[in-house]
């Protein structure tokens, strides 16, 4: 657990950005420790513990930890029923739990909780925040339920207490107006909650508005005393525990992850179990001290990364400015209007209940476990929805093992297939287990014996029993005079349990996958087999007229989804040749690659003698419209241009187009003839793959975009086709070659 002393550039980013996150952390703090039923110096205890004690024993260097929305549902239930006192002591052995979980490497497992659920969990949260607070912000008190609160809700807006609606209300307009102001600006430096608080409480104090205030003891210690063990039953004490230790650190990891997605380049990825390790330590030492549970804060982590942050120096120190202000500004606290922090916690809320998530949810028809979570939290409480959610989920599950499409159609004779011979299309979609035999061998024994099958298997898993059904009756359906073709859209289950039989793999051979050559598909039938030629045109639509019939009823829901946008986040660039598949090599579909092919997969240099901007309108057309994250150039072994490169361009000279183009890859020539060349590798296969290291220097010859890639906010990288043995490997810029891609790799490094 080293620390590494940044340098003067990184210090001083870290500086600003501690402090933009101290500015977003004091009112949030105060906030959360208010709706929670604590002191209010909870709150600030709790910052302060986060950031130093998490910042410098965690796993992710730009998290920032603290107390967070998330378990202000949690902590007020456990006020309500043991006392603060008491509430503190299970913070401290929630951490002790924490701690435990995280030195036995259990972190990962955390992450088993389904998104649908977790963010389920968040709305419930929000709407019970908005429930209780909008009472505060009309200057009444919260129930002790969310029930209460709705039912209460009437008689409370009946009754408005005039000055503490207006400081809430200007409280809201200034956030949700700061949030508008152009991202470039110097304003847009200081979050939004600072300005909107400070305006509310200089506005109540001007009008000399009578309010309730936040109420700040002398010391942050004050009163404090050790530990109180909470009084009831030891099943209940331990769920008490139990539940804001996993809460706290599902949270944790969640934000941890997604942190360490959106982290800028040099910056260490995120350690889970050392991460768990210090989110246990820094609740062990908050619940010590009097503060608040504490999580990695989304909010406060994504306000550090925007703002510059690059080791775990700025949140350590946004801890210590929280100190400071907590030590010298007592006073200047306690003008803050509760009605102002409440109206934060409005706002924080209704994003914390944002529906937009349920689009993705419903993608993937996990809606049900979103809504079941969020009611339960509302209605009975953070533990029982969230159990709520995943009993809906594990339900959801098991309903998926036993779900099983089977279509069949009876299809038009294709040409050259004899009249009398019918054709048939089946396909077999989802979970292919024993429960599903029965209805697949319904559908199967309705063919004709004697018919011609294309049968499509879209399934994610096959059992034996399924596998043996469908053999036995491809063998019988065969033995019969039919014919039985079997496509594998997904892994395939089927062709590896034939093959697993030698003498059987003989006697059936797996069919033509759907991607392979047309010269390798499947023979024509014997009726065909006199008939002229087919015209290079035939083949081609004979090419559409099977995907019709085969893929195109696959792809059709995705299909219909990207109709009217597409949002790929990768551009793609590479060579025209034929031979190379950008979708088979990335294993990708429809929608995932923003692909620009030319001849040598070349990237014409910012300002060239030779000007050509087509390459340039490709990525400025990624870069600024659809909003990409990565740009990958990938070259290939045997490549023609590059040959003729080698040849000096005489082989194409009479191409005037051609020869203009090439012109582009005299950079990846001079850079070929520059290098000593290593061992005996050919000339041609090591001019290719300086060829893809050069049109990554040439992107970064376009200002704009080597701005992005600096920043982080675009990954450039280098691959390379090997066409003989089909592998790819990718461009390592450390070691300035390139290298087998590893099982499971890291995220791509930038070049820069």
């Amino acid at each position: 657990m080293t620390f590494q002393p940044p340098n003067a550039s990184t210090l001083r980013r870290d500086l600003l950005a501690s402090f933009v996150v101290f500015l977003v952390a004091i009112p949030l703090s105060l906030g959360i420790a208010v709706a929670s039923g604590a002191p209010v110096a909870a709150g600030l205890i709790a910052a302060i513990v986060g950031g130093v004690v998490a910042g410098l024993i965690g796993g992710s260097p730009l998290q920032v930890s603290g107390p967070a929305a998330g378990l202000t549902v949690l902590v007020a239930g456990l006020v309500q029923t043991y006392g603060w006192r008491a509430t503190c002591t299970i913070t401290l052995l929630a951490g002790l739990v924490q701690i435990v979980l995280g030195a036995s490497r259990v972190a990962r497992a955390a992450l088993a909780v389904s998104p649908a659920v977790v963010h389920g969990m968040l709305a419930g949260v929000g709407v019970v925040i908005v429930l209780a607070q909008v009472h505060v912000v009309l200057g009444g008190s919260p129930q002790q339920s969310a029930v209460a609160n709705l039912s209460e809700l009437p008689g409370q807006l009946a009754r408005p207490h005039t000055h503490s609606a207006l400081v809430a209300g200007l409280t809201v307009l200034v956030v949700l107006g700061w949030s508008r102001l152009p991202k470039s600006g110097a304003l847009r430096l200081i979050p939004g909650p600072l300005p909107a608080v400070a305006l509310a409480t200089a506005l109540a104090w001007a009008l000399g508005w009578r309010v309730p205030r936040v109420d700040l003891p002398s010391s942050l210690l004050d009163g404090w005393s050790l530990p109180v063990m909470p009084e009831g039953s030891l099943f209940g004490i331990t769920g008490a525990v139990i539940s804001v230790a996993l809460v706290a650190a599902v949270e944790s990891l969640l934000c941890s992850v997604a942190v360490d997605r959106s982290r800028p380049a040099g910056v260490p990825s995120a350690d889970l179990d050392r991460d768990l390790l210090g989110q246990g330590a820094a609740n062990a030492v908050s619940g010590l001290l009097g503060g608040l549970p504490i999580t990695g804060v989304i909010v406060r982590s994504t306000a550090n990364i925007e703002a510059g942050g690059r080791t775990r120096l700025s949140p350590v120190l946004h801890g210590v400015w929280v100190l400071v202000l907590a030590l010298a500004c007592g006073p200047l606290i306690e003008q803050v209007p509760l009605a102002a922090l409440a109206a934060l916690l409005v706002v924080l809320g209704v994003r914390l209940a944002d529906l937009s998530r349920v689009r993705a949810l419903r993608h993937h028809r996990e809606a049900p476990a979103y809504f079941v979570t969020l009611g339960g939290v509302v209605l009975f409480g953070l533990g029982e929805g969230v159990l709520l959610g995943i009993g809906v989920m594990a339900v959801l599950a098991l309903r998926r093992l036993t779900r099983l499409s089977v279509r069949t159609e009876q299809l038009v004779p294709a040409p050259g297939d004899a009249p009398a011979s019918p054709r048939w299309h089946v396909v077999v979609e989802g979970t292919f287990t024993f429960l599903g035999v029965p209805r697949a061998a319904r559908a199967l024994q309705q063919i004709p014996p004697d018919a011609r099958v294309d049968l499509d298997l879209n399934v994610d898993f096959m059992d034996h029993a399924a596998f043996d059904a469908v053999h036995r009756w491809r063998l019988a359906h065969e033995r019969q005079g039919g014919r039985v073709d079997i496509d594998e859209v997904h892994e395939a289950w089927y062709e590896r349990a034939v093959t697993g039989d030698i003498s059987q793999a003989a006697k059936n051979p797996p069919p033509a996958r759907w991607w392979a050559p047309w010269s390798n598909r499947r023979r024509r039938a014997e009726a065909a087999l006199d008939a002229p030629e087919m015209s290079p045109a035939d083949v081609l639509l004979n090419g559409v007229r099977e995907y019709h019939g085969r893929t195109a009823p696959l792809v059709r829901p995705i299909m219909a989804e990207l109709a009217m946008e597409q949002k790929p986040q990768h551009l793609f660039i590479t060579c025209v040749d034929s031979r190379i598949v950008p979708n088979i090599i990335t294993a990708s579909g429809p929608g995932d690659l923003f692909i620009n092919r030319n001849v040598g997969a070349l990237v014409p240099r910012h300002g060239s003698r030779t000007p050509d901007d087509s390459v340039a309108a490709t990525v400025e057309y990624a870069v600024n419209v659809l909003d990409i994250k990565t740009i990958t150039v990938c070259g290939h072994s045997n490549c023609g241009a590059m040959a003729a490169l080698l040849a000096g361009g005489t082989e194409v000279e009479h191409l005037e187009g051609l020869s203009r183009w090439l012109k582009h890859g005299n950079h990846s020539l001079a850079r070929f003839l520059a290098e000593e060349p290593p061992g005996d590798e050919q000339p041609l296969a090591r001019l290719c793959k300086i060829n893809v290291i050069q049109q990554l220097d040439n992107l970064l010859t376009y200002p704009w975009l080597r701005e992005r890639v600096d920043s982080g906010e675009i990954e450039l990288v280098g691959l390379h086709l090997d066409l003989g043995s089909a592998t790819v490997e990718v461009y390592d810029p450390a070691g300035g070659a390139f290298v087998p891609v590893p099982a499971e790799a890291p995220r791509p490094r930038s070049l820069t």
